[in-house]
């Protein structure tokens, strides 16, 4: 064929490709008028020809599968909802289970259940039951205890009948006094039609198969406290689970004891396995079916957590999860990597794991150019400095400033109530919020932060004001002997304490670099003030250890600085008078202070005996609070930040102050143009 041939022949094929890529997906080509040479007897000629040609079916073009990235800053030590308690786990268990019970804004929200059961709706009731010697009971501290009347050798057990709710009308059971005690009875709903991530449905029955394995023995659980005052957990038909308590036991928290506190297990998947074989099984076998968000794929250890979306969630038909595809990359803490990583896009979130704190200013600065989201909340974790009321004996025997019975009932210098105002005062609780925290958290009065419903605005707050704490001083008998505000004050009639003895002191905690931080700061202004501050820290397994060895819990401290976490409940608990650890109780309790008030003990016990809503639960949370923050046991610091860092362009990422995880929605977070609307 000629050069001229083949060119024509090209031209051809050329506007026939045109002709057909001009066209729409849905139109069919019947008529193209094109060129081409043919041979008439021997000789080219070039002619018009009609071509009828059909483009091809275009091909669907999907769109890429999207993912998400969360940095972690620690890797679970397991996803087994009884094997561990990790903020890491909860990281990533928020993903596969979704709910039950959600806690958010101090308060409860029901995820897989249609409603929170209440007193009110009648799906709780209070009954009056009989009860006989032998029973096992809830006696009138709401411990488990069986029913045993009085003998001449001890006591009967102290209970409360039918109708009585407080400590007020309890009686000793002498065998015929007590005939009928309350019990609670609670009944829960499941949304109807959820499944398992493997297709299976998911019954009330999953639910008290998660209740036999919270209470076997071999569960490596914390704590089986509800358990304990349980009665009977049952499954009276797929949708429906019935709690009931021991007679006795009234729960200010009943709405949350089915699924809120036994989440369900696949027992068609876990049930194969004995629950102490569960703990290494869970994860080794793959065993991470959930009814969440999304389905693990793979965990590769030391690096990453796969997942893809669950195909069975029951929010599926809202458009959730947001993304196709979730990666939880580990990485081993590095707050600098990390926020490297969001940086370069190679991270959409770093959690709170990665103990950002130390970043705080370089996050405040990135965010003012747009180049990050950093989100700052006060959680519900409070740092708080003990006073040592009540020095365990053998302390008191050493001579030094705690070593002082003042009234010879074992307590300290600290028992007074204005020495401890006068320390706080002379703490510069302010600096540290503005230097350690960034000005991020706040100063608090009492162990409720000011946006808890129960928060009693009425509490004492001390300011740092070194001249109204010295005045303070002065009037309990702590004076400025030689004038000089950069030695110790001494004691001058300070009853039980010898005159010269220098007002001088240990302040420990532990190790952690934040809290050597913020306790130099507040050894800096009581010095200030004329007291003398030797600064000690402690490895956490030793300041915390049990007593009468570990030096907080075995009362052997003088000023001693931790957190406790606070929930939805006011936590007066922590400080009645039969907490204080003693040897007694096994060292058990949680009042390391040593703090007893009869006043404070009689609200607390007001609002743990009433139920929520209720009258006598506000004023007894109310009054408890009051009186704490003008007796000071503890000096309250501030509120504990929760950190995260996300990529600028990141909707629905909400940190809440009492949601335990960030990843508690995590099926709405979303980036980009998902956030539109």
């Amino acid at each position: 064929m000629s050069r001229k041939s083949i060119l024509l022949a090209l031209s051809f094929l050329a506007l026939v490709a045109l002709a057909l890529a001009a066209c729409t997906p849905t139109e069919v080509v019947k008529t193209v008028v094109v060129t081409q040479e043919v041979m008439v007897e021997g000789t080219p000629v070039v002619q018009e020809v009609v071509v009828t040609a059909t483009p091809a079916p275009e091909v669907p073009t999907e769109a890429a599968p999207r993912t998400l990235v969360i940095c972690l800053g620690q890797e679970p030590d397991t996803l087994y909802v009884y094997g561990g308690s990790m903020l890491a786990a909860s990281q990533v268990q928020e993903a596969i289970y979704d709910g039950p019970v959600d806690n958010r804004t101090f308060d409860y929200q029901p995820i897989i259940l249609e409603k929170l059961p209440s007193l009110a709706d009648g799906d709780a009731v209070i009954n009056p039951v009989a009860v006989a010697e032998g029973d096992t009971v809830a006696d009138n501290d709401g411990n488990p205890a069986t029913l045993t009347a009085t003998t001449t050798d001890t006591p009967g057990t102290l209970v409360r009948p039918a109708g009585c709710r407080s400590a007020d009308c309890a009686v000793e059971y002498d065998g015929t006094n007590v005939t009928e005690m309350d019990q609670m009875v609670v009944t829960t709903k499941l949304l109807p039609g959820l499944m398992w991530s493997d297709g299976t449905p998911l019954t009330a029955a999953d639910s008290v198969y998660s209740f036999s394995l919270y209470m076997d023995p071999d569960t490596p659980n914390p704590t089986r406290y509800t358990g304990e005052r349980t009665a009977s957990y049952t499954a009276p038909d797929d949708v429906t689970n019935v709690w009931t308590g021991i007679p006795g036991y009234i729960d200010s928290t009943y709405f949350i004891n089915t699924l809120g506190t036994f989440p369900p297990m696949p027992q068609h998947v876990m049930g194969q396995y004995a629950p102490a074989d569960l703990v290494t099984a869970f994860d080794a076998d793959k065993l991470w079916v959930g009814w969440g968000a999304y389905v693990i794929d793979d965990w590769v250890k030391g690096e990453q957590i796969t997942l893809h979306k669950n195909p069975n969630y029951f929010r599926a038909s809202e458009g959730l999860p947001k993304f196709d595809n979730l990666v939880y990359r580990l990485t081993a803490g590095d707050a600098n990597a990390a926020i490297a990583a969001v940086l370069a896009g190679e991270c959409d979130i770093v959690d709170q794991t990665t103990s950002l704190d130390a970043q705080s200013q370089l996050l405040l600065q990135l965010q003012a150019k747009g180049q990050v989201n950093a989100t700052f909340v006060t959680g519900t974790t409070w740092e708080h400095a003990d006073f040592l009321i009540r020095p365990a004996e053998g302390y008191l025997n050493t001579g030094d400033f705690s070593g002082f019975d003042t009234d010879g009932d074992g307590v300290g210098p600290f028992g007074d109530a204005r020495l401890r105002q006068a320390v706080t005062m002379c703490m510069d609780r302010q600096a540290v919020v503005d230097t350690v925290l960034y000005g991020q958290s706040i100063v608090i009065d009492t162990y409720l932060p000011p946006n808890h419903p129960l928060y009693n605005a009425d509490s004492k707050h001390y300011d740092y004001d070194p001249a109204a704490a010295q005045a303070l001083l002065d009037e309990v008998g702590w004076v400025d002997s030689d004038g000089d505000p950069a030695t110790p004050r001494v004691a001058s009639g300070v009853t039980g304490v010898p005159d010269g003895t220098p007002l001088a002191f240990k302040f420990e905690t532990t190790n952690a670099a934040m809290r050597q931080q913020y306790t130099q700061i507040l050894a800096q202004s009581l010095t200030g003030c004329g007291i003398g501050i030797t600064l000690n820290y402690w490895n956490s397994t030793q300041w915390f250890a049990d007593g009468p060895e570990g030096p907080l819990f075995g009362l052997h401290y003088d000023l001693g600085a931790f957190a406790w976490l606070t929930g939805v409940q006011p936590p007066c608990d922590l400080y009645l008078t039969n907490q204080i650890p003693t040897a007694d109780n096994g060292w058990a309790g949680q009042n390391n202070p040593g703090y007893s008030n009869p006043a404070f003990d009689t609200a607390c016990s007001m609002q743990l005996q009433s139920l929520p809503g209720e009258d006598n639960y506000v004023k007894g949370a109310k009054d408890a609070q009051f009186i704490f923050s003008e007796d000071v046991p503890v000096a309250p610091l501030f509120l504990r930040l929760k950190l995260a860092v996300t990529r600028p362009d990141m909707c629905n990422f909400v940190m809440d102050p009492t949601a335990n995880s960030e990843m508690w929605n995590i099926e709405e977070f979303d980036y980009g143009s998902g956030c539109g609307g």
